[in-house]
């Protein structure tokens, strides 16, 4: 009978990878307390280095093209729910009328 695979949630992975970047306990300390293997571990420390920079990055300025349409739908929307509240405003008065 065949063990079944653990799924670890990226909280998990995230503070275990962290405390293997703090160095403060080695990382056959850390697979002994976590029970996972050690490699698993460096795994994560690596894909944690890997992703780090990427946390600093300035965002993009947006795409004028993008925005410009985004807005375009905000403004048709706006449209919209007027038309509808106008409409409602008129049936409300011809029921209370």
């Amino acid at each position: 009978m065949s063990k079944k695979r653990r799924q670890h949630n990226p909280e998990f992975k995230a503070k275990v990878a962290l405390e293997a970047l703090k160095g403060i306990e080695p990382i056959q300390a850390l697979a002994a307390k976590y029970k996972i293997h050690p490699t698993q571990i460096t795994q994560w420390k690596q894909e944690l280095l890997a992703q780090l920079p990427g946390v600093f990055a300035r965002k993009g300025v947006p795409d004028p093209a993008e925005t410009e349409a985004r807005e375009a739908r905000l403004f048709q929307k706006i449209g919209q729910l007027e038309v509808e509240l106008d409409w409602l405003k008129k049936k409300s008065a011809e029921l209370n009328g």
